[in-house]
């Protein structure tokens, strides 16, 4: 989590961190509809389906709401399909779209708009797949992953974003229900939140290996992907859980407090996770990631480059990263995808050569 997204209940940080006077920046009329709301297409080969679970961990009361005695979880999953049947799945609801976009003069409505690649429930393709867990930055919803997710799954992997409950600015639960952000105070305590988190993704990882899913998933090929916090949290739950193999860390200030053995990717934005810059905790951390590990830097991004927000901030005409989303989001999924595909499947994936990324070895 970035240290300016401690006060995250400010709607206009779900998007980026910029100045609070840009939320409020005007937006030409149908601004919206003449871009087109839409995510990149995933550049595998498989069609892509995607569901959603709600799960129930009764055996833990939930750390944020006191008048909850079980931790409700949303998990969304996405997988290669045996065709592309059924509509393409929605973004966001009424209600997190206008939670996210609370403070831009900009349609509240515009996120559920946006054009999306899985198709809602359909088939899934036949046998045992890697698994990639995903957890989003500290009020970023699930949804923002999913540029990232599609693409692993048309690349032949089984995803699951977990929705971590009232650290999300809006979640909309199958009974109507929309939580907020309780965890969002001024002050929170980072550790307490990725240790949450990685007690949420145990959970789910029992739930999917124990459940139906468990049929398609290879248990000994599991890796974790985190944005901002959610990169701290890869970590925590590493150190936590052995059945995930290798993780990594968008663009996250995080600790390493004990020797992580296993594979560790770190992709930041220049300013901050450039050796030396605004967020030393990388610098601190790398002695102990004792495995396969590196560190890239990507030129002209910024905390919300490596998710959708890439694409969707300058689609909606508000104040977006230096390098074009398209292509940030490119350079993040193909050095994911070399990354994932060497530590998981024991396969060589070339990643060219992009002169935007830096290479770090402090």
């Amino acid at each position: 989590m970035r240290n300016t997204a401690a006060a995250a209940a400010l709607s206009f940080l779900v998007l980026s961190a910029i100045p609070a006077q840009a939320a409020h920046a005007a937006v030409p009329a149908g601004a919206e509809a003449r871009a087109g709301l839409a995510l990149p297409k995933p550049t595998g080969s498989k069609p892509v389906g995607t569901t959603t679970l709600h799960l129930v961990d009764r055996s833990r009361p939930d750390p944020w709401n006191p008048e909850a005695d079980r931790r409700e979880l949303l998990v969304s999953l996405w997988y290669p399909a045996k065709k592309a049947t059924g509509r393409p799945a929605p973004y966001l609801t009424a209600q997190e779209s206008a939670a996210v976009l609370k403070g831009f003069q900009v349609d509240p409505d515009a996120l559920t708009k946006v054009r999306t690649h899985a198709r809602l429930n359909a088939p899934a393709a036949g046998g045992r797949r890697p698994l990639v867990v995903m957890s989003p930055g500290f009020s970023f919803p699930r949804a923002t992953l999913t540029s990232l997710a599609e693409d692993f799954a048309s690349r032949g992997y089984l995803v699951a974003a977990v929705e971590h409950t009232y650290e999300s600015v809006a979640t909309t639960f199958p009974d109507g229900r929309t939580t907020t952000c309780l965890a969002c105070v001024k002050g929170q305590d980072h550790a307490k939140v990725a240790t949450g988190r990685a007690k949420d993704v145990r959970f789910v990882l029992d739930e999917l290996t124990g459940g139906g899913w468990g049929k398609k998933i290879d248990r000994s090929r599991i890796a974790m992907v985190g944005h901002s916090i959610g990169g701290y949290a890869a970590a925590r739950t590493m150190l936590a859980d052995g059945r995930i193999k290798a993780g990594v860390n968008l663009d996250g200030t995080y600790r390493v407090e004990e020797p992580l053995k296993r594979p560790f990717m770190l992709i930041g934005a220049p300013k901050s996770h450039t050796p030396g810059g605004t967020d030393d905790s990388w610098r601190q951390a790398w002695p102990n990631l004792t495995g396969w590990k590196r560190w890239i830097t990507v030129k002209g991004t910024d905390h919300s480059a490596f998710v959708d927000y890439a694409v969707l901030r300058p689609q909606l005409g508000l104040p977006a990263q230096e390098l074009d989303g398209a292509r940030a989001l490119e350079i993040t999924r193909a050095h994911l995808a070399g990354f994932l595909d060497r530590h998981l499947l024991g396969k060589h994936t070339a990643v060219k050569d992009h002169p935007e990324v830096t290479v770090h070895n402090p």
